[in-house]
């Protein structure tokens, strides 16, 4: 019988349901249930938050902290729903998109959050790489470059276990808060011209254009995708009870972690609109321009220092989380696990090298106007996340009684519907404006049609599951078990065994010689690794060598005594090469090599042997823990 999706292939698999809250009582038990919303929290106080709260406060003071406001309501009822669907249904929204909609569909929506979280890490490597050069004076270029290291810091995190990441992302978050606290004391803002800021207007198209920015910068679409994941990491009891209290201590958690995001946003535009607006600089629009004016504006050296701190810590604390919803929305989307560490450093890369050229090609100059654009594209993205969002959690059939009431599907409604007009609005007055200015007919195509595909998959993301209430799972986790089919155990006649003279060469040869038949041969081998290897290759005859060939010889006559039938075999200089070299040249269908198990760097640097053996074989490889 096949088993049902979620007990095969769970949300962050590694760390799912590790978070054991029933065994803990009162206080304490409230507080296991905090931390996903914290980490949620740091992707609407990331850089881009900062490019475009700056924007908005140097060129319109107060005007638009409203729009922070409305975009942090939004963003704390649609969390809500997001960690409601991970806890109530046990799927993050890209599994149940995939579970919901066609093939076709689910690739194009894999593809949009994939660009999201590329936008987003866009923002988080600018953003760092600005701090390392304000704090250090390193150009961008090598800023941008070191940022690729903190894939190893994510990576460690992660082997530490969930709480252990929560815990320092809280504390990134509280040095994020002291910094502009501390500054906005320095600035001395006016209480009730911040108060009229709350007033909503949009003074022209240019704030619209800032605006719908702060919007994308706030409500991220990946942090759907993450929020209905990260819930999940609490094991509760699964009774109408343990989901009711978890439901409610959950959005507590959203309330507080989010409002926090929401004071250090208003802090910055707050900052922004006091040090710079209302001074007569509201040309200040880039983060170096605000570093280099806090202190003669503010008088004091300490601003700069507190600005570039705060930003390094935003942009490391919303790069791990941006890593962690995509290794979700990879794996939701097409089932793919691949390694932590390589799925940041793809990430990484897709984010760096639009960073580099456009620094190559146009300077550090237009970096901030990079920054704007990747929070107004990911505010495009957000109908698609949203919208299914909406159809998953107010579906009775699957939710229950924990269906989300009309009153709630009709805020969250008017919020998408608010968010897609302001987005598609946009779109069609920059696309009008090109179309006025320019005769390249090719690129007025490419806009015509990116247009209509993107109001086509809007339509199918709306109406899809209206009108196929019945939909069955698209997930084929497994092949039908088939309890009839023979097996036919295999004899392999040439066993290899990969020896590296210590103590462990009894244990490998012993296993070998487990898998083997009288009828077997063994093939012993090692490869000399002596500086002499690199420049001769093998025609290297060395004191190492000779000692490695005599320490192989002795094996062999062990063996022989025994009536097994041995062969040596040396290689030269490179390992995995060696070893693969001299199994297909010997015809060898079963290797037998050992592995130390080694953790962290040890194992990056010493253990890949086996991983390089095994992927250019096709042969079976026995890995023998040593």
């Amino acid at each position: 019988m096949k088993r049902k999706f979620h007990e095969e292939f769970t949300s962050l698999g590694e760390v799912n349901q590790s978070v054991d809250t029933g065994k803990r009582n009162g206080i304490k038990r409230i507080l296991a249930f905090f931390g996903p919303a914290y980490l949620v929290s740091v992707g609407y106080m990331d850089p881009g938050n900062w490019a475009t709260d700056l924007a908005g406060g140097s060129k319109f003071g107060y005007t638009l902290i409203w729009v922070l406001l409305m975009s942090n309501l939004m963003a704390l009822l649609l969390q809500s729903l997001s960690a409601r669907l991970g806890i109530v249904r046990g799927r993050d929204l890209a599994q149940a998109n995939r579970e919901a909609y066609p093939r076709y569909i689910n690739f194009a929506f894999y593809v949009l959050a994939e660009i999201a979280i590329a936008a987003t890490d866009l923002a988080e490597i600018l953003g760092m790489a600005i701090g390392i050069q304000l704090l250090t004076g390193l150009s961008l270029i090598w800023g941008i470059l070191l940022t690729v290291a903190d894939t190893f810091l994510f990576l460690l995190l992660q082997r530490l276990g969930i709480r252990k990441m929560e815990a320092f992302i809280i504390c990134l978050v509280a040095i994020i808060g002291f910094s502009f606290l501390s500054e906005m004391f320095l600035a001395k803002p006016h209480l009730n011209e911040i108060v009229n800021g709350f007033i909503p207007r949009i003074p022209n198209e240019e704030a619209l254009y800032i605006a719908i920015g702060i919007i994308g910068a706030t409500v991220m679409p990946h942090n759907l995708y993450l929020h209905s994941a990260l819930v999940q990491t609490r094991k509760i009891k699964r009774n109408p009870e343990g989901i009711k209290k978890a439901l409610k201590l959950n959005f507590i958690d959203s309330a507080i972690a989010l409002n926090a995001a929401f004071f250090v946003n208003a802090f910055i535009l707050i900052l922004s609109a006091t040090a710079f607006y209302k001074t007569g600089r509201n040309n200040i629009v880039e983060i170096k321009q605000a570093h280099e004016m806090l202190a003669p504006v503010l008088g004091s050296n300490l601003a700069p220092m507190l600005f570039a701190i705060a930003l390094i810590a935003a942009g490391q604390s919303s790069t791990i989380t941006g890593t962690l919803a995509g290794q979700i929305v990879m794996e939701g989307y097409l089932y793919l696990r691949i390694t932590p560490w390589v799925r940041r450093l793809i990430t990484r890369l897709v984010a760096v090298v639009p960073a580099l050229l456009v620094i190559l090609i146009k300077g550090e100059g237009d970096v901030d106007g990079l920054l704007i654009f990747s929070q107004v594209l990911l505010s495009l993205q957000l109908g698609f996340a949203i919208i299914p969002l909406i159809h998953f959690t107010s579906d009775k059939k699957k939710m229950g009684a924990f269906a989300i009431k009309p009153l709630i599907i009709g805020l969250a409604s008017l919020i998408t519907t608010i968010l897609v007009y302001l987005n598609i609005r946009m779109v069609v007055e920059q696309a009008m404006n090109y179309f006025e200015h320019s005769e390249n007919v090719f690129i007025k195509l490419l806009i015509i049609l990116g247009g209509l595909m993107y109001v086509g998959l809007l339509f199918a993301a709306i109406f899809y599951p209206l009108m196929n209430k019945k939909v069955e799972s698209t997930v084929k986790v497994h092949e039908e078990a088939d309890a009839s089919f023979e097996i036919k155990v295999p004899v392999y006649q040439h066993i290899g065994i990969a020896l590296e003279f210590s103590k462990y060469d009894k244990k490998l040869i012993a296993h070998a010689l487990g898998q083997g038949n009288p009828q077997s041969t063994y093939f012993l081998m090692h490869v000399v690794e002596s500086p002499a290897t690199r420049i001769m290759g093998d025609i290297v005859d060395d004191m190492e060598a000779r000692i490695d060939q005599e320490r192989l010889d002795t094996y062999a006559d062990e063996l022989t005594r025994k009536s097994i039938a041995v062969k040596t075999k040396l290689g030269f200089n490179d390992r995995v090469n060696e070893i693969v070299r001299i199994v297909e040249e010997n015809n060898i269908d079963l290797l037998v090599i050992g592995a130390h198990g080694h953790k962290g760097l040890k194992d990056i640097v010493y253990g890949q042997t086996v991983s390089g053996v095994r992927h250019n074989l096709k042969i079976p490889v026995l890995v023998i823990n040593i």
